[in-house]
C-alpha cells in the first residue's frame, strides 16, 4: 500500500528539509474550473454531481506522484492510491468526516460514495472513522462563489495531506464553473505539481 521514499536520492531533498521546518508549510491556489460538460453528463447519467467531481479530483490527484507523498516521523512515504475524507453535512447542519475509498471505475466509486455519505449522515459528532493517512481532505461550500480561502491547520499534528475546498456552481453565458481551492504541503508539493493537477482536472471534467 505504501513504500518509503529514499530522501537522500530525491532531487527535492533540500526543498523537503527546508519547508518541513516551517510553522505553516502549506500554500494554496484557487482556480476556476469549467464544469459545463461534466454537469450535463451527470444530468444525463442521473448521478450526483458531487460524486462525479470528487472522482475526477481523485483521478487527478492519484496521477501525480507528489500528491501521494505523506510525511510520517520525518520520513516520506509514497502511497499506492489516495482516498478522500470529505465533510458530510447532516440534517441538523452539523458535519462529520467521511472516508470515501477511491476506485478508478466511476460507477463503483459512486456506489462507495453514496453508501459512505449515508453512513455519516446516520452518525453524530465529527470523527466517524479511525485515522487514515492516504487521504485528501475535501470540503464543498456550495453557498459561496469564493475567490480565495484559508484552511484551519495545526502544524503540530504533522499533517501533510492536500486539502481541497470547492465553491458554488455558477452559470454564466451558458457555461457552468466552480472555484477549486487546493492547499498543499510545500515540503512535498511545488507549484508545478499544482499546475499539473489543475490541468489534469480540467481535462477530466471536459470528457
Amino acid at each position: 500500500m505504501k513504500h518509503k521514499l529514499n530522501i537522500e536520492d530525491w532531487n527535492r531533498k533540500e526543498h523537503f528539509n527546508f519547508f518541513k521546518t516551517f510553522d505553516q508549510p502549506y500554500f494554496g491556489v484557487t482556480a476556476n474550473i469549467d464544469c459545463t460538460k461534466a454537469y450535463l453528463r451527470c444530468k444525463t447519467m442521473g448521478v450526483p454531481f458531487f460524486s462525479y467531481y470528487l472522482h475526477k479530483t481523485l483521478l487527478a490527484v492519484n496521477a501525480i506522484d507528489n500528491m501521494r507523498y505523506r510525511i510520517e516521523a520525518d520520513e516520506v512515504f509514497v502511497y499506492d492510491w489516495i482516498d478522500a475524507s470529505a465533510t458530510i453535512m447532516r440534517e441538523d447542519r452539523s458535519f462529520g468526516f467521511s472516508h470515501i475509498r477511491f476506485d478508478v471505475d466511476f460507477e463503483t466509486f459512486n456506489q462507495i460514495a453514496v453508501a459512505e455519505i449515508n453512513r455519516v449522515k446516520q452518525t453524530s459528532g465529527l470523527f466517524t472513522m479511525g485515522p487514515v493517512d492516504n487521504i485528501i481532505h475535501f470540503s464543498a461550500l456550495p453557498w459561496i462563489d469564493f475567490t480565495g480561502i484559508s484552511q484551519a491547520s495545526d502544524s503540530r499534528s504533522g499533517d501533510s495531506c492536500p486539502k481541497f475546498s470547492i465553491g458554488k456552481l455558477v452559470e454564466s453565458h451558458g457555461r457552468r464553473h466552480m472555484t477549486f481551492n487546493i492547499q498543499v504541503h510545500h515540503a512535498l508539493v511545488d507549484g508545478y505539481h499544482v499546475g499539473l493537477f489543475f490541468e489534469n482536472l480540467q481535462s477530466l471534467m471536459n470528457e
